[in-house]
């Protein structure tokens, strides 16, 4: 069976595969919406964390 797309891109993003959990995932853009981006960008603040790389943001 071929790889889909879809694969080919998670694949290729996954940092770690933890065995009966979540895959790890590097995430290279952040893209940003007026009605999730504040929830979401909290949430990094709250917990003293950061966008690593703003300038993808």
């Amino acid at each position: 069976m071929s790889t889909t797309l879809f694969d080919k891109v998670w694949d290729s993003h996954v940092v770690r595969k933890i065995k009966g959990g979540p895959d790890v995932f590097f995430i290279d853009r952040h893209l940003i919406h007026e009605v999730t981006s504040p929830v979401a960008f909290l949430g990094l603040k709250s917990r003293n964390n950061t966008v690593i790389y703003p300038e993808r943001t």
